[in-house]
């Protein structure tokens, strides 16, 4: 067990590893908000009945979503200072990972809004309501409820990630975990470590998502 991994060493280099642990905070929460942000308007044009908004919508999900988180982290941060675009790696990771979420979060958006009942719409239009309206005050905190399951996944998935970002020299958790494997020459131990690390805070994450699924539900009741 010592061979694979080494408890003593773990302590010693655990302040070291954890202090990539805000860093790893700061970009996820920034790249899920800019994927929140981007994925509605993006789901919106996918369900538009105008072909200049729903065609480039799908191919913006498509591509995304089959193209490598990696490759286009490395295409931002290495790539576009070819023509004079130069960002700090904390900027490139947060575009990549929003832009790269927001695909995924659009269609969860989209399908949560399309499993709303369609009178409900009708029944804001009955009263008066324009469509933004409608969308913000009756269809989307009722899609909300449904769509946060899905959204923590993708929220999980983009945590986990962000150890991508190490490539690109963001001094997150994996980051720190390379420099004390580097330094110790034990890398598996540190690696282990991150892992460790990542599993309670995912679990955190999982623990407030049902909280706030419950409350989401509750008012929900409360307000048929």
């Amino acid at each position: 067990m010592g061979d694979f991994f080494d408890v003593k060493l773990a302590i010693e280099n655990l302040p070291l590893i954890l202090s990539g642990l805000p860093m790893t905070l700061v970009v996820s929460f920034a790249s899920m908000g800019l994927g929140l942000v981007l994925g509605l308007f993006i789901s919106l044009g996918r369900s538009s009945d105008l072909v200049l908004l729903r065609y480039p919508a799908r191919v913006y999900i498509s591509f995304m979503r089959g193209t490598p988180i990696l490759v286009f982290l490395f295409i931002l941060y290495y790539g576009l200072p070819m023509i004079d675009i130069k960002m700090p790696a904390i900027m490139a990771a947060i575009l990549g990972f929003g832009l790269n979420s927001a695909a995924y979060i659009a269609e969860v958006i989209r399908s949560s809004i399309n499993s709303v009942p369609k009178g409900q719409w009708e029944s804001a239009k009955a009263l008066g309501f324009g469509y933004w309206q409608s969308l913000m005050k009756i269809i989307l905190p009722q899609s909300t409820r449904i769509a946060l399951p899905p959204l923590t996944n993708v929220f999980l998935d983009l945590v986990k990630a962000t150890s991508l970002a190490a490539v690109i020299t963001v001094p997150e958790l994996f980051q720190k975990a390379q420099i004390a494997g580097g330094r110790t020459f034990d890398s598996l131990t540190m690696y282990v470590l991150v892992a460790l690390i990542y599993w309670p805070v995912c679990i955190l994450i999982s623990v407030f998502q049902e909280r706030l699924e419950n409350k989401f539900s509750k008012f929900m009741k409360s307000n048929p």
